[in-house]
């Protein structure tokens, strides 16, 4: 059955979208929530207020969707060419180029419904986020460094954030947005390195291929400065030292993603990837204990 031209109207492909959109591979989401929630705490010095987290959570969980939905979209004439993306809806004709234009702009426009709650200043910080998540997947031919873009949209909820709660972007927060820079370009090389040789086949760009053998190293020194740029930040804002333990156990998960990194087989790439949502939540944790021991 083809897909009707109305989206709204299109039900019986609601299962399609939901692929489209990733939902049924929520990875996306947690890796884009962490930072979302490092901003949130270290902004309200603790937990955030209830309604403030709950618009940066719905905000996540759209904007993800967003992101694949458009990066599906700008990627429809190579998927088929890469084994881990040749069944996707896009590809396979069960989503029509113009339906997922459709399903992104709806998906954009619930968010930005949502950022309406919040004030004025963080309302124009959305339109950059937009920018970013809207680049992004177009960025992978004309650089071998798309994952920095991704990185610094990934990571934009964190200035934005700090404007929500504070209504200001202290210059250490900066920081924080560099650390989770750095660390999703970490991440995102191991995740590129799954697909290298077929990137290599149709004229993709990525950190993977540009860092050639260097590849592990590389992502070995943006982990390392993730946690660097982590601890300065906890130092400066004087967190108890239950922050430093987060981030003592997410140096050993580092640890660990270098052995799987080592043994340079496609499914320790992809493993290495997915782990890292692990990571997120436990300097997350780590965060919030140092927060709350600090002004217990």
């Amino acid at each position: 059955m083809m897909p009707s031209r109305n989206l709204l109207l299109n039900w019986h492909n609601r299962e399609a979208y939901w692929r489209l959109m990733r939902a049924d591979k929520p990875i996306g989401i947690y890796l884009l929530l962490w930072p979302a929630v490092w901003g949130l705490l270290w902004a309200a010095n603790g937990l955030p207020p209830w309604h403030i987290a709950l618009i940066f959570i719905g905000g996540v969980i759209l904007m993800r969707s967003a992101g694949c939905v458009i990066n599906d979209y700008a990627d429809r004439k190579v998927d088929d060419a890469v084994d881990r993306t040749n069944a996707r809806p896009i590809v396979s004709g069960e989503v029509q180029p113009k339906e997922a234009l459709q399903l992104f702009l709806l998906l954009v426009a619930l968010s930005f419904t949502l950022v309406l709650f919040l004030n004025k200043a963080t309302i124009l910080l959305s339109f950059a986020a937009l920018f970013l998540a809207s680049l992004y997947p177009f960025m992978k031919r004309f650089t071998h460094l798309p994952q920095v873009v991704l990185g610094a949209a990934f990571s934009w909820s964190i200035p934005m954030a700090f404007m929500a709660i504070m209504g200001e972007l202290p210059l250490w927060l900066w920081l924080i947005y560099i650390a989770n820079l750095t660390w999703t370009v970490a991440y995102d090389t191991a995740y590129a390195m799954v697909d290298r040789e077929d990137d290599l086949k149709v004229g993709v760009k990525s950190s993977a291929i540009l860092f050639g053998r260097f590849d592990i190293s590389a992502i070995v020194l943006l982990e390392v400065t993730t946690i660097a740029l982590l601890a300065y930040v906890g130092f400066i804002t004087e967190l108890h030292p239950s922050f430093y333990a987060g981030l003592a156990i997410a140096s050993a998960m580092f640890v660990y993603q270098f052995t799987l990194l080592k043994t340079r087989r496609r499914e320790a790439y992809f493993k290495v990837f997915l782990h890292n949502h692990w990571v997120g939540l436990v300097i997350a944790l780590g965060l919030l204990l140092g927060l709350l021991m600090r002004t217990s």
